[in-house]
């Protein structure tokens, strides 16, 4: 999707001159609580994430320290990953009760709660419990969907019409779930194993050819994003940091973090280089810039 850059300084301005890579707290401690996951940000600039204040809330972040309640999530749901499509809807991995959660466009942009206007997209009585999301530009989505009890998951596809597909089972415990800048490649970790999958990926959101992209030999894995050049940003749940690794499977650069346990990251700021990482332990959002802008900004 492409982004109004204009639209960003209202929301996210803050001198440039910040150096890069470079960690500061965006949101402070216990803000959230301990299951903050699942940062994205919308067309507008505003970033959004899960469990605000009590677990099943989803909260707005509209610049550094400034969080208000988007919804509450029904039914004792409780949000995982989320992720917008290129007309500004939203998707909620939800783990409780097997759903992919859909909150329209129009119901975020009008000021009001939007917690009436929570529909499931998809639902299936076969997944263990949804817990991060990928796009392609298409609206193609797809879920990870670990059983941690086991160290083991499966990989979904779902369609533009809510319609799931299980693309893998027998899996490791999967996590983090992204989709490269071409829409071409698919990228998912497996926490427990600390592997990370690259699968070739068709317009049509088929995989095949699966390879292993990296593998570390200690912490865990969680939410992962590739910025324009197809970089890709890895949480290393309990190091500490995020790992940058190139499109081919080059650790780049380990940025330190303030706390040790990431659970998930997103790109947003006024031109795409900040990067916003919720702290599992912490309840917090840090914030660090970045020399390349995520995947879904594109400046005319």
């Amino acid at each position: 999707m492409k982004y109004l850059i204009g639209s960003f300084i209202t929301f996210f301005g803050f001198a440039q001159a910040q150096p890069l890579y470079i960690t500061q707290d965006w949101v402070g401690d216990k803000v959230f609580t301990q299951g903050v996951e699942g940062p994205a940000v919308d067309n507008n600039g505003v970033l959004y994430a899960v469990n605000y204040a009590e677990q099943g809330r989803i909260g707005k972040v509209t610049a550094k320290g400034q969080v208000s309640q988007l919804l509450s999530l029904p039914n004792g749901s409780v949000g995982n990953g989320i992720r917008f499509d290129r007309a500004g809807n939203m998707y909620i991995a939800d783990y409780v009760n097997h759903n992919v959660l859909r909150v329209s466009r129009d119901a975020l942009q009008s000021g009001a709660d939007a917690s009436a206007s929570v529909s499931v997209f998809a639902h299936n009585d076969k997944m263990n419990q949804p817990n991060d999301l990928a796009i392609m530009d298409n609206g193609i989505l797809f879920a990870s969907d670990p059983n941690w009890k086991n160290n083991t998951g499966q990989l979904w596809r779902i369609d533009q019409d809510g319609t799931s597909h299980l693309l893998e089972a027998d899996m490791g415990t999967t996590n983090g779930i992204e989709v490269s800048p071409d829409n071409k490649a698919l990228y998912v970790n497996e926490s427990v194993q600390r592997k990370v999958w690259r699968y070739r990926l068709d317009d049509k959101g088929n995989i095949s050819n699966k390879q292993l992209f990296i593998e570390f030999k200690d912490f865990g894995l969680d939410g992962m994003r590739t910025d324009s050049d197809g970089n890709l940003y890895i949480a290393r749940y309990g190091a500490g940091v995020i790992a940058v690794v190139s499109p081919q499977g080059k650790l780049l650069k380990a940025v330190k973090l303030k706390g040790q346990h990431p659970t998930n990251v997103a790109f947003g700021g006024e031109d795409g280089k900040s990067v916003f990482v919720t702290m599992q332990k912490r309840g917090a959002i840090e914030m660090f810039r970045t020399a390349v802008a995520g995947r879904n900004y594109a400046v005319d």
